[in-house]
Order: C-alpha cells, then sequence, then structure tokens
C-alpha cells in the first residue's frame, strides 16, 4: 500500500512538473476543483508544447503510461492533431538504454560474446519502445535479423504501476455508481495479464511463430501478412531474433504514395487481415498501433502488411467467436432486436431485461451513424454512447473482450489515415457473412465432422460393447429411491430437533430475562 502512494505522489509529481493541469483545466466544470488546481500548481510551465511536454510525461512515468500514448496516438478524432502526432514518437522513439548493457544482456542470455554469436552486431539500436529495444545483426549464414533486448528493471516498474492500479480499480468498485458492473478488478488483472506476457520474450517468439504459420500455412492468407521467422538458437527470456523485416510505416502516406501503394486497397486488406484473426483463429495480433505495422515495397512482396511486436495478443474461446460475429452481423443489417436478444442471451445483461427496450436503446445510437462515410464516423464515440447507454441495462465489461476493442479503435485510426473514405462496416459485412456461411453450412458441417473424426474413430468400436453393458446392469433405480426416502427421514428427524432446540433456547432466555427483571 505505501509503495501504491509513493507512486501516485510521483505520478502527481510529475503532473504538475510538466504542467498537464493546464491540458485539463479547461475541460474541468466544477469551481473548487479548478481553484484546488491552481493552489496546487507550483514552478513555472516549460516551454514546450502541449503535445511534447503529454509525451515527455508519460516516458518519465514508464511502460504501461508509455502504452497508453500508444493507443492515444491512434485517435487523432479523439485528440488534437498536434497532441497526436506527438504521441506517435511513443511508438518506436522511446530514448534507448545503454547499448553496451544490452549487449551484455545478450551475451549473458545466449551465453557467448556477440562477435561469436552474430557475423555483425550493431551495438546501435535501430528502434526502441517502452519495454524493449531492437538491434540488427547478421548470422554467420548471411541471414539478417533484428534481435530485441528487454529493458533492465521493467518488472519492478511495472509491478508499482500495477499495484496502484489494483488500487484505484478497488476504490472504483467500492465508491463508483457503476463499479460492480465495469468489474474495474478484473479488467486490470487482465493488463496486468497481458502486461506480464511482453516482459517474458520466449512467449513473444512462440506467438509470433503462432501468427506465422496461420498466415503462411494457408495459401489464401500468403497474400495478406507477413510474419517474420523466429530463430529459436539465438532466444532467451529476455532476447528475442528474428528476421529483419524491410517495409515503409504504415502512418507514412507519402512514403507509401511515393512508393506506388494503392492505399485504398491497403485499408481494405488491413481490415481482412483483422477480421481473418479474430474470428477465423480466435487469435490476434493485439498492439497494432502504427509503430508496429509496415507495408512492403520489396518487388516480390510489394503492398503486403507486415506485422512486427508480438508481446500483446488476444484469444477467444468458440463461444466469444460466435457471439461476436452474430453481433457484427446483427449491427451490419441494423438488426437490433438480435443485438438485444444476444446481449440477454450470453447473460450480459439480467435475465429479466425487455427486449424491445435494450434494441430501442442500441438503435437511437447506432442508426445516425450507419449512412456516414468512415471519415465522418468515430467508433469511439460509437463505443461511448453505447457504453453510457448500457448502465441502464446493467451491461458488465467483458474483461476477455477489453483487447478485441483496442485493436477495432486501432485498426479504424490505421483505416481512416489511409483511406479517410474506407467504410469499416460495408468492408467487414461480406467477409463476415462468408465466415458465417462457413461455419453454419454445409462446409461447416464438413469441416466439424472432419475434426471429430478422430474421436469418433475411437468411441465407435466400442459402442457395442458400451450399450450390452448398460443394457445387461442390474437395475439400480428401487436402491436409489430407498436411500432417498432414508435421507428424506434423516433430514426430517434434524428438522424435528431444531425446532425443539430453538424453543428451549427461546425459553431459557425468557427465564434469564424475567430472573433480571425481578432481581
Amino acid at each position: 500500500m505505501l509503495m501504491s502512494f509513493c507512486r501516485f505522489f510521483y505520478i502527481l509529481y510529475i503532473a504538475f512538473k510538466y504542467r498537464l493541469d493546464e491540458l485539463v483545466l479547461s475541460s474541468i466544470r466544477h469551481p473548487w476543483a479548478v481553484r484546488l488546481l491552481r493552489i496546487v500548481r507550483f514552478g513555472r510551465a516549460p516551454k514546450l508544447p502541449r503535445g511534447e511536454r503529454l509525451r515527455l510525461a508519460l516516458e518519465s512515468l514508464g511502460p504501461v503510461f508509455v502504452k497508453f500514448g500508444q493507443v492515444l496516438s491512434t485517435r487523432r478524432d479523439l485528440i488534437p492533431l498536434d497532441v497526436a502526432e506527438e504521441l506517435a514518437l511513443l511508438q518506436d522513439r522511446v530514448p534507448p538504454f545503454d547499448s553496451q548493457v544490452s549487449a551484455k544482456i545478450v551475451e549473458q542470455a545466449l551465453g557467448a560474446p556477440t562477435n561469436k554469436l552474430f557475423k555483425h552486431f550493431e551495438v546501435d539500436p535501430v528502434a526502441s519502445a517502452s519495454i524493449a529495444q531492437v538491434h540488427f545483426a547478421v548470422l554467420h549464414n548471411g541471414r539478417e535479423v533484428a534481435v530485441k533486448v528487454l529493458r533492465p528493471g521493467m518488472r519492478e516498474v511495472i509491478d508499482k504501476d500495477l499495484a496502484l492500479m489494483r488500487t484505484m480499480a478497488r476504490l472504483v468498485e467500492k465508491t463508483g455508481p457503476d463499479g460492480r458492473r465495469l468489474r474495474p478488478r478484473e479488467v486490470v488483472a487482465e493488463f496486468e495479464k497481458y502486461l506480464h506476457d511482453e516482459l517474458d520474450l520466449i512467449r513473444e517468439a512462440s506467438n509470433c511463430s503462432q501468427l506465422r504459420r496461420n498466415f503462411v500455412e494457408t495459401p489464401e492468407r500468403v497474400e495478406l501478412l507477413m510474419v517474420p521467422e523466429v530463430h529459436w538458437d539465438y532466444c532467451a527470456h529476455n532476447v528475442f531474433t528474428m528476421d529483419r523485416m524491410r517495409g515503409i510505416p504504415v502512418n507514412q502516406i507519402q512514403r507509401l504514395r511515393d512508393a506506388g501503394v494503392d492505399l485504398k486497397q491497403v485499408a481494405r486488406k488491413g481490415v481482412e487481415i483483422f477480421f481473418t484473426q479474430v474470428f477465423a483463429d480466435g487469435f490476434f495480433h493485439a498492439d497494432m498501433h502504427p509503430g508496429n505495422i509496415r507495408i512492403s515495397d520489396d518487388p516480390d512482396t510489394f503492398g503486403r502488411y507486415i506485422a512486427l511486436d508480438f508481446g500483446i495478443v488476444g484469444s477467444l474461446s468458440e463461444f466469444d467467436k460466435n457471439y461476436l460475429a452474430q453481433n457484427f452481423l446483427a449491427f451490419f443489417r441494423r438488426d437490433y432486436r438480435r443485438v438485444a436478444q444476444l446481449h440477454i442471451e450470453s447473460g450480459w445483461v439480467p435475465a429479466d431485461t425487455r427486449e424491445e427496450e435494450l434494441e430501442g436503446a442500441v438503435r437511437a445510437v447506432c442508426e445516425p451513424h450507419f449512412d456516414r462515410p468512415l471519415s465522418q464516423i468515430s467508433l469511439g464515440q460509437v463505443l461511448l454512447r453505447l457504453f453510457q447507454t448500457s448502465r441502464r441495462f446493467n451491461v458488465e465489461i467483458q474483461p476477455q473482450l477489453v483487447l478485441l476493442q483496442k485493436t477495432l479503435l486501432n485498426v479504424e485510426g490505421m483505416g481512416r489515415d489511409l483511406d479517410p473514405e474506407l467504410d469499416l462496416w460495408d468492408t467487414a459485412k461480406p467477409y463476415l457473412e462468408k465466415w458465417m456461411y462457413q461455419r453454419i453450412g454445409p462446409q461447416g458441417l464438413k469441416q466439424q465432422l472432419k475434426k471429430e473424426a478422430g474421436q469418433w474413430a475411437q468411441i465407435m468400436p466400442q459402442l457395442p460393447r458400451l450399450v450390452f453393458d448398460n443394457l445387461s446392469r442390474p437395475d439400480t433405480t428401487p436402491v436409489v429411491l430407498q436411500e432417498l426416502r432414508q435421507l428424506r427421514v434423516a433430514q426430517e428427524q434434524n428438522n424435528r430437533l431444531m425446532t425443539v432446540l430453538c424453543a428451549l433456547l427461546a425459553v431459557i432466555v425468557g427465564l434469564v430475562l424475567w430472573a433480571v427483571k425481578v432481581l
């Protein structure tokens, strides 16, 4: 608890050091709060633009806050353009740590000097992010690779921030009007799980390998996404070595145009990649900010997406996938009654919720937006309004879908940059309809039978014996009924005994009170 309070006051110190109070004064409506901020503020504001001050503050506060800034940088419809452009520097330009320390980490993790491990190792990092930094290298066989090295001391820093977040979550749950419905402690626990996953680079390498297999081994997906190959002999819990990938960052629009990339096609392809990962595989890259996405400019792979940084991935159960797909299709078809039914069937709202009321609330939020192009639609604003409306119906926040919501917002932000006229809904609808047909149509039945064939091959030969054993087994129904009758008699006896004991206790208490009164 003491650690959490110390961290809290340090956050306040950084906020006032960079005069972030000026960013919020204009949005505070309560006069007493404004007066309080003006009393406690100290020092002069640095002569820096507001976006740069915010970026420097987030960098000072560590990786959790840098992650927050990365997400904000993709939401140019929700924050001022100058702030978004400055926060975009957090995606791959966080100040690096000492290069000699990085080389030592590699040598200790892999058990040999860098000049023996690699034909060439670039000491200066090519990119630096909140959790790790990347060095280019060349293997002795001539293969060009990228070596990712974890920042030292990261676990201690993250644990301090997470302790504070857990404390705040408990406070919100106990005092907030929507505390229990929002399930803040479960959301923080989910966020903690993914942050700790990022600290294990072996896990990240495994995520990279799985995502590569999902796309490389499926012929119709090869043209969609490129994922680097993992070099396992050069990996450890704090070192991750993969193929070096060359491409143009997805947010450098002018470079993409100059290279001849079809931006409209790339924008549509990004939506398809997202929905393929979510609904076909239930395994998706959940950190798709522009710093982690490239577009290949190599003649052999021109125009393909390149994915980097696999520390945060999301996974969905079959129930989640089916539920989400049906919800998306219902939204696309403007079938708001079906949306209401799905929420009730899934248990996300109380069973006694009236369908027509929930349907009307969802319609009021979504209907005004559907006929507009993406340039005029903010999915973030739609989700915010849905969230506000859901209070009336006690909708519970599902922690397992927090990453999916974040990733969808990132996809929308990238789509807006590439093609302001892209209609996210119209682009995704045909793909989802095709996917649903494959799931519930003849092809889906065939796939399920093929999937279960191995189990049936073991069970089928045993069926005659199992049926015979079951039919020849003596009927145990009379025995079971007799045991139930004995249990009922015993329970009745216990009930009578409890009644007598309660009566005796009442008499004793009455006598004691009478004696006290007489004395």
